[in-house]
């Protein structure tokens, strides 16, 4: 025979879930999108004009990334607006996992496209102009690593909007320990945003880094294969990255258990007491931020804040949801 579960102090909190450092991201990708758009059509205008399918196709992949960056420039600036509105239950968190998930998806297509005129420059060779073309591909090269260096120097550090509790169940938002992050801390803060944008800037660079080396090896020893050989190579390693993110951002949105292990070790913590566990959810809501719903069953229920306070060491736990059933003792009717 069971009781309804017991219910918690009637409080107000908030839905905020944004990463750290969201707004100085902000502003990084926005100047990012300013030079990669300029030299996306320095590349496609020189690569057209010298006849170059590799820094063509250096160039439509920058196009991508503009487009990339801009996706995430307008995810940053639509979740930060948003952060409050009551429509988004758990918040605006997730923004940035939706446009990565985008972001993986666009990289793959543009690594098909890169694949495919490769191959079709294989069957059918045409003259390159190395003396123009070697020079853009080196400012592509460039500017690909100076916008890195702009993404990478963002301050992905730890911002968490602490919150009363409401409902009818208890939520929590612990205190922050930052000299003792539990395993798997640096996946629950990463900012899949961001990391998309960074993805797509790295994979341009590494496309650069082709293309430099497919033109030099084909004027100095006439191997014009090297051109469109540099473009296979690149597709995949577009690919290989574009599944990462796509992998990655996908099970965030699919809501699954970002880390057993931790999931385990709250289930412990909470059953050390003599209590049981009989339902437990892990999800993220957004970087640096996880939520969770405990079913506890106890024959001696506790207050929803003595299982709270159990939970303390959980840093990454921004809405925690207790409920607590009574559990008739063995041998009562």
């Amino acid at each position: 025979m069971t009781s309804a579960p017991v219910a918690a102090e009637a409080q107000t909190h908030e839905h905020v879930f944004l990463g750290g450092g969201h707004a100085r991201n902000e502003r990084r990708t926005w100047l990012v999108i300013g030079i990669c758009g300029a030299m996306m059509l320095l590349e496609i205008v020189g690569g057209i004009a010298y006849g170059s399918i590799a820094l063509v196709a250096d160039g439509l992949h920058m196009s991508t990334h503009a487009g990339a960056l801009l996706l995430a420039a307008l995810a940053y600036t639509f979740a930060r607006r948003y952060a409050n509105d009551p429509r988004f239950t758990f918040g605006t968190g997730k923004l940035g996992d939706l446009a990565g998930f985008t972001s993986a998806i666009a990289l793959a297509m543009i690594a098909l496209l890169i694949g495919y005129e490769a191959v079709s420059r294989f069957l059918s060779p045409a003259p390159i102009q190395f003396r123009e073309a070697i020079p853009i591909a080196v400012l592509g090269l460039a500017v690909n690593v100076v916008s890195a260096l702009l993404l990478g120097a963002s301050d992905h550090g730890h911002s968490h909007s602490h919150h009363d509790r409401g409902h009818d169940h208890d939520h929590d938002h612990h205190d922050h320990n930052h000299d003792d992050h539990p395993p798997g801390h640096a996946v629950h803060h990463r900012d899949n945003n961001m990391r998309a944008a960074v993805v797509h800037v790295m994979a341009d660079a590494a496309v650069s880094v082709l293309v430099i080396a497919g033109l030099v090896l084909a004027k100095l020893f006439g191997w014009v294969w090297m051109d469109p050989l540099a473009g296979i190579v690149g597709a995949l390693v577009i690919a290989s990255w574009s599944y990462g993110l796509f992998r990655d951002t996908g099970a965030i949105l699919l809501d699954m258990n970002p880390d057993r292990t931790l999931g385990q070790r709250m289930r412990e913590a909470i059953e050390a007491g003599g209590d049981r566990v009989t339902d437990l959810h892990l999800w993220r809501l957004g970087p640096g931020h996880l939520g969770a719903i405990v079913s506890v069953v106890s024959e001696e229920p506790r207050p929803c804040a003595y299982y709270r306070d159990r939970l303390t060491g959980f840093d990454v736990l921004s809405h925690l949801t207790v409920e607590v059933t009574a559990r008739a003792p063995q041998g009562v009717a």
